[in-house]
């Protein structure tokens, strides 16, 4: 109560913090006017006047508000915008090597420049880190016309690039990659005989966009290099064919943990036919002879019971495809160690390529913390700020949004089964759709989608689905879905770094429709036109209540809820978002089974009928938490058994 109190009459750490940096916000408009006068040449100047100042043994900090306002004109020159002062507190928070939690829409591409501009004076060298290869080229190429414009050169690893593109742009002063690329890259170099051969520079600073993406859910996989090793192809489709004939009493499965393994029957009766199939030596499964049958048995039953297709891989063009389960993107390249991979190419029936034995491996927690500096900036980092800062000793800012936001977040929905909830939603997004309002719908998984889909289907609705297997389309149909009544089925929220703006994307308008045209009066006009029309689509979308994101379900970490809620309600926008659950959800059906609330649903709830209330959508935030725990603990378990093998790769 107190602490309230206290809160409510101070304000909270943040606000204090965000505060203090008003001073510097200050400092930076003073110098715009000044700024403002100059020509294209003397602004472009300012960058040797800077160097030179480092050089003489001035800080980064006494040249940060000149800096900045620079930065800022240029902006406003090449790119038509103009930092707002919330985005220079970003650009503060990232120079300080601290996390900017903003809202989605605010800009954080933009804000990015700043830091970027600031930490590459001294010619060390800036990364920038992107979540993909989409990412990193569109920012490259957007934000370079403020670097190049200022006399910086930019370079971008993509992947394929051949090694002398690689140590060049490397040795630009900022480099956006993804964060496989670098760490990849890191991995090759030591590998490397001689220096010379090496493409990367000392580490200095990097900026890491996405940082909760990045740094906490993908850190639970290391970045691996192999090499070949003997083919088995025939062992595994023979131990597939052999759990052919397993069946759900012979095994136990855990899904908390995704773990699976036989009961005493179960084994017995899988001894039984490994002898048929000549794989067993003697009679005893786990004999020493038999360890590598038991490993490859264990592999196969995973594979065929704990891997779904269409959930946690796709088959394209005879290949698995493990699909991201936080963002629903294919990860191209990326295979499951330890022959789970193989055993599923033997589920499915594809070619089966042959395991790899590791040749050097690191994790993204050791990889992003031999940076001297490093910060990042996402719309959702406050839930993990514990983790950030143990691990990465990072600080989370949470910066206020330039506007304030309007976005309505009602209670959750509650279903008894997957087909009420699917109903329900498919009759809900036709009526907002109707009515000219965008809908985003949010699913956790390809299939889910696609029967969603079908829903919509019998309901007659008009609709894109985004999802791993579209994946081309990705930034296309994102950039349209705010649109009047259009519907878009997001799976994970892929396609996060594109904008929804109301009434449709002018830019990807322009492209579509007029990329082939030359430029002249024609096309002036046209974009008018185009401009007009897309004006006056926003002021339909916005009377009829801003874009309206509905989730099919809770996921296991709030943050990806936050996310897509954040799609709505951007730059002051209205918006509306609201979450429709049942207990056959994974996240209840996993983690809320034997809870009172899932005994109490069950009875109390009659088919199609639905319930809401505040006290349910705070029991389902109990579940998300303890997953989110859990997770922690697991990825603080990857870190510490690589920080033994971080001390012999600096040896």
């Amino acid at each position: 109560m107190f602490g309230d109190l206290a809160k409510s009459i101070f304000g909270s750490a943040n606000d204090r913090y965000v505060k203090s940096m008003q001073k510097v916000v200050d400092a930076v408009n003073a110098f715009e006017t000044a700024v403002e006068v100059l020509s294209d040449e003397e602004l472009a100047a300012k960058t040797p006047y800077f160097k030179e100042r480092v050089a003489g043994g001035e800080l980064l900090d006494d040249i940060l508000p000149e800096a900045f306002a620079v930065v800022r004109e240029a902006a406003k020159r090449t790119l038509g915008q103009r930092h707002y002062d919330v985005q220079l507190i970003g650009g503060i928070v990232l120079h300080r090597g601290e996390i900017a939690e903003m809202r989605t829409g605010e800009g954080k591409t933009l804000v990015a420049t700043l830091a970027c501009y600031l930490n590459a004076i001294d010619g060390k060298g800036v990364h920038v880190v992107t979540v993909n290869d989409y990412l990193a080229r569109r920012d490259a190429e957007w934000m370079s016309q403020v670097y190049n414009f200022l006399g910086l050169k930019v370079g971008v690893i993509v992947p394929n690039l051949d090694e002398g593109k690689r140590r060049a742009a490397y040795a630009a002063d900022i480099t956006y990659g993804t964060n496989n690329e670098f760490g990849f890259d890191y991995l090759r170099d030591n590998m490397k005989h001689e220096r010379s051969k090496m493409v990367q520079r000392p580490f200095n600073f990097a900026i890491v966009d996405e940082v909760d993406s990045i740094l906490i859910d993908e850190a639970r996989t290391p970045l691996i290099i192999s090499g070949p090793t003997d083919d088995k192809s025939d062992l595994y489709l023979t131990v597939n064919a052999v759990v052919q004939f397993i069946t759900e009493e012979d095994y136990e499965k855990d899904e908390k943990s995704r773990n699976i393994s036989l009961t005493e029957d179960g084994t017995e009766k899988a001894e039984r036919l490994l002898e048929e199939a000549g794989l067993l030596v003697g009679s005893n499964l786990y004999d020493y002879e038999n360890t590598q049958v038991v490993h490859h048995l264990n592999q196969a039953l995973m594979a065929n019971v704990m891997r779904k297709r269409d959930t946690d891989y796709i088959v394209k063009d005879g290949k698995i495809i493990i699909i991201d389960e936080f963002t629903g993107r294919m990860m191209e390249g990326r295979r499951w160690s330890n022959g789970l991979h193989q055993a599923v190419e033997a589920k499915e029936g594809v070619q089966i390529e042959p395991e790899n034995q590791t040749m050097a491996s690191i994790t993204f927690q050791n990889y992003f913390r031999m940076y001297p500096k490093l910060s990042g900036m996402t719309g959702t980092a406050e839930t993990e700020a514990a983790e950030f800062f143990e691990i990465y000793k990072m600080n989370v800012v949470t910066i206020p949004t330039n506007k304030p936001v309007l976005r309505i977040d009602e209670n959750d929905e509650f279903y008894k089964n997957t087909l009420d909830k699917f109903a329900a939603i498919a009759k809900t997004v036709k009526e907002h759709s109707e009515k000219g309002q965008p809908v985003l719908v949010g699913t956790v998984s390809i299939e889910k989608s696609e029967l969603l889909s079908d829903f919509l289907n019998k309901e007659n609705v008009e609709h894109s689905v985004l999802n791993a297997r579209f994946h081309e389309q990705e930034a296309l149909i994102v950039a349209q879905a705010g649109a009047p009544g259009a519907v878009t089925i997001a799976t994970n929220m892929a396609g996060r770094g594109t904008d929804i703006q109301l009434g449709g994307n002018i830019d990807f308008r322009i492209e579509a429709e007029l990329g082939e045209m030359e430029a002249g009066p024609e096309r002036d006009k046209a974009i008018a036109k185009i401009e007009e029309e897309v004006r006056a689509l926003r002021a339909r979308v916005r009377e009829a209540g801003g874009l309206f994101v509905l989730g099919t379900e809770r996921h296991e970490s709030r943050r990806i809820d936050n996310q897509l809620r954040g799609r709505s309600g951007r730059q002051g926008d209205p918006g509306l978002s609201r979450f429709y659950l049942c207990l056959e959800d994974d996240l209840l059906r996993i983690f809320g089974t034997e809870t009172m609330f899932a005994k109490m649903m069950n009875k109390n709830l009659e088919d199609g009928e639905a319930i809401g209330g505040k006290w349910l959508s705070k029991a389902i935030e109990t579940a998300q938490k303890k997953v989110e725990a859990r997770n922690y603990e697991a990825r603080k378990q990857v870190v510490e058994y690589d920080d033994v093998m971080n001390d012999q790769r600096k040896v």
